[in-house]
């Protein structure tokens, strides 16, 4: 599918928008997105059709015309959360309620048999790439009351030109590329959003000025493997690197971040670029996933130990200030104590200002599910106890040196956790709760830190 007939399809799409429009004038949805940040980019596109078909937005699906779950499928409690969603659903379909499931799960062929099976009154099913086909799939659902579903095993397009819905005024997520090409040997992505798909260069620089132009002030690009931006482009200026200049001299954006990098990719070029781009956040996450070579080369990481902390101090001696955030995996089959002592050496090691800490959970279709050394369910658990031991120490070592100092913060907004409080994060991406006014949300002020709490500091609005 080359890029004009793309053009002709989202043309015939805004139809079907047209057409659904026509026919509810005015109606009611919901989405639930799980996963990750990618999905939450695909349900903002996802909500920005449905706004365009007449829809407005309600937190309530039993209230609701259409109902939209965006799954993921990286783990089996996200699996389990959908279908127990999808039950509590289904007492709605009397009044009228149209289900669509999308996202990653769909890409699963025994998920897709199940839904067919056990769960037949879903309505509308489709993928990770055809999530641009959505308004026709609702339109043949209304228009003859029979189930729709679009969902392609090859690699889809890169698709430009969906309304989006943002659902932060401040702060943006920009997708630069879908899939991947690691097959990390636990991993269900490229099996689910295929191989790497780079985004034009100018697509993203221009997504990135409307951006700028309509306030936003912080942009997160997003990727499977973002740091091999642009690999297959086979554009010479089109690479990560050059990206991240670029983005930098775009007036009114102040903050950069991206997810998720890859440690095999972290070439010279990108970590010069993290250097000399005042706006690129300074904290970056580099998935470990194992600290033992071994367990590494099973997983089929694609770097050592060694490769690994030397990468680090790489890093560090170029840009002093950096600061570091990962994944772990405890208990992947195979891993002995020996490597799991590897693991919490590097964590020692490297002083994490965060870690996301995991236990290992098999995914039908990955190369580790058929391995057979799986691990006890208690020997991970206890694993993963000392793990989040040790990580809890270290994170509020590193929270020490904050004390005292004064932090530029972009207020996020209300805390999570206490309503009197605002949020917002250090330019290492610590989390910072202080007192404040409501109208300070999206501007920059100066905090003084006053005290830590470990994964999170406490301050004050700086007097001067």
């Amino acid at each position: 599918m080359n890029n004009k007939v793309l053009d002709e399809e989202i043309v015939e799409q805004k139809k079907y928008m047209q057409k659904v429009k026509s026919i509810i004038k005015k109606g009611f949805y919901y989405i639930e997105t799980m996963g990750c940040l990618l999905n939450e980019n695909d349900s903002e596109k996802i909500e920005g059709m449905l706004v365009n078909m007449g829809y407005e937005k309600i937190d309530d699906y039993s209230k609701a015309n259409v109902a939209v779950l965006n799954t993921c499928c990286i783990r089996e409690n996200a699996e389990n959360r959908v279908f127990g969603k999808l039950g509590a659903m289904k007492q709605y379909k009397k009044d009228g309620l149209i289900i669509a499931i999308c996202g990653c799960m769909p890409q699963e062929k025994h998920i897709v048999n199940k839904m067919h099976e056990s769960y037949n009154f879903v309505d509308i099913i489709f993928g990770t790439h055809t999530i641009y086909r959505f308004p026709e799939l609702l339109f043949n659902v209304i228009d003859t009351n029979k189930k729709a579903e679009n969902v392609i095993d090859i690699d889809g397009q890169i698709v430009e030109g969906l309304p989006i819905k943002r659902n932060d005024k401040y702060k943006a997520n920009v997708t630069i590329m879908n899939g991947c090409n690691n097959f990390c040997s636990y991993c269900i992505v490229p099996y689910v959003r295929g191989r790497e798909r780079s985004r034009n260069i100018e697509d993203i620089i221009a997504e990135i000025k409307e951006l700028a132009i309509n306030g936003y002030k912080e942009i997160i690009l997003l990727g499977q493997n973002v740091n091999s931006y642009g690999k297959d482009l086979n554009d010479a200026n089109s690479i990560f690197a050059n990206l991240l200049y670029r983005i930098n001299k775009i007036e009114g954006i102040e903050i950069i971040k991206f997810l998720s990098p890859h440690p095999k990719d972290f070439t010279d070029d990108v970590i010069h670029a993290i250097k000399e781009c005042e706006k690129v956040h300074k904290v970056l996450h580099l998935p470990l996933q194992s600290g033992s070579t071994n367990v590494l080369k099973a997983m089929n990481r694609k770097y050592t130990k060694e490769n690994y902390l030397n990468l680090v101090n790489k890093i560090r001696t170029e840009i002093p200030e950096v600061a570091f955030t990962t994944d772990i995996i405890v208990g992947f089959p195979g891993e002995t104590e020996e490597d799991f002592q590897d693991t919490l050496d590097v964590i020692s090691q490297v002083k994490f200002e965060q870690l996301f800490m995991f236990i290992y959970s098999r995914r039908v279709g990955t190369i580790a599910d058929k391995m057979e050394n799986q691990i006890p369910e208690d020997v991970k658990s206890e694993r993963f106890t000392r793990l989040k031991k040790l990580a809890d120490s270290i994170v509020f070592e590193t929270g020490e040196k904050y004390i005292g100092t004064i932090q530029n913060i972009l207020v996020d907004g209300i805390s999570k956790n206490n309503d009197k409080m605002l949020t917002g994060r250090t330019n290492s991406g610590r989390i910072v709760n202080f007192e404040g006014k409501i109208d300070l949300i999206g501007q920059n002020v100066y905090i003084k830190i006053i005290s830590n709490h470990g994964w999170y500091l406490k301050g004050n609005i700086a007097e001067n």
